[in-house]
């Protein structure tokens, strides 16, 4: 058994495991490699069983989406250290090891992402986390290297190993303990988003998570649900204004999503115009969802909020700051 297990979670991924498993195996000493499938209905366990010999399956017994499956995946994994991999990326040579290294140098650091390039353009970031995550002060969550859908081109202006306030659920290293205690991702989820509402709960205990430039990873993105599925965006916006009521003191939070409202319908608006009325309606589920939720965690007061303080809704769309050292 190695310290460190890296941890995918597939779903009708089989031609992904087919084209990046390879890839993964070659790339990667001294670490187990794991796939847990969410009761896939392709033949995703006919491609595993080319990698037997490499790879160890963990066969789930339903589809429990993303937060419910790493949960039952990892909860009885003895390794230290857990770096969960979306089945849609390509790593490179020895890229686990500055994660792990990271981990081991500082103690108050409890997870951390590479850097994450878009598979399909190469010398640009990626959307699902480009070079780590942030939130701003309405709950919008942004990256470095990228805001919205403006996608930075990698010129090395993000070389250096910093604090973040969240790290992308494409690829990120935590500590297993940590996760464990802390109750894992919120089942209620099933997918998006599960990774910021954990990363916000370690910030509000004074945890540390940082981003990893020694480390690159390429990701396709969308693999499972792509981004013009309206059940994505359901699950992004009610999956986000949970994580809101979670994490912030009723003193915040009620202005918020005061504010969220009129934002949400004129997203609702403009979704309708840009992709279709199945996405405005989205949008109005989701807020009728996360009302009528009944699962709701008790909120913290942040003692260590790394929150954005101002809107990036206002940065960007008003102030046109299209990237993030213009902010």
């Amino acid at each position: 058994m190695s310290s460190t297990a890296v941890v995918i979670l597939n779903y009708n991924g089989a031609h992904f495991l087919d084209q990046f498993l390879p890839t993964l195996i070659a790339h990667t000493s001294n670490c187990d490699l794991i796939v847990a499938d969410n009761k896939s209905i392709d033949n995703s366990l006919e491609i595993l069983k080319k990698f037997v010999d490499r790879v160890t399956v963990i066969e789930l017994e339903e589809n429990f989406g993303y937060a419910g499956g790493y949960n039952q995946a990892l909860k009885d994994l003895p390794n230290e250290f857990i770096i969960l991999l979306n089945s849609d990326v390509e790593v490179t040579d020895d890229w686990t090891l500055p994660l792990i290294s990271l981990l081991e140098k500082d103690d108050e650091v409890v997870a951390a992402q590479p850097k994450i390039k878009d598979f399909n353009n190469k010398n640009r970031f990626e959307y699902a986390g480009a070079a780590g995550g942030y939130i701003d002060k309405l709950g919008y969550p942004f990256c470095r290297g990228r805001i919205f859908n403006t996608l930075e081109k990698d010129v090395g202006q993000y070389e250096d190993p910093t604090q973040i306030f969240w790290a992308t659920g494409a690829c990120f290293i935590i500590r297993a303990k940590v996760f464990k205690d802390i109750g894992g991702f919120d089942d209620s989820f099933f997918a998006h988003m599960e990774e910021i509402d954990l990363c916000w709960r370690l910030n509000n205990r004074g945890y540390q998570i940082k981003y990893q430039p020694k480390s690159t990873v390429y990701h396709v993105g969308g693999g499972t649900l792509n981004k013009h599925s309206p059940k994505k965006t359901f699950l992004n916006i009610r999956n986000n204004l949970l994580t809101l009521h979670k994490n912030l003191p009723a003193s915040s939070l009620i202005p918020i999503l005061f504010l969220r409202v009129f934002l949400d319908l004129a997203a609702a608006a403009l979704l309708s115009v840009k992709l279709g009325s199945k996405h405005g309606v989205a949008v109005i589920k989701a807020w009728i969802a996360f009302i009528k939720h009944k699962k709701i965690k008790d909120s913290f007061n942040s003692t260590n909020n790394k929150s954005f303080t101002k809107s990036i809704v206002s940065e960007y769309y008003l102030s046109g700051k299209r990237t993030f050292d213009k902010l």
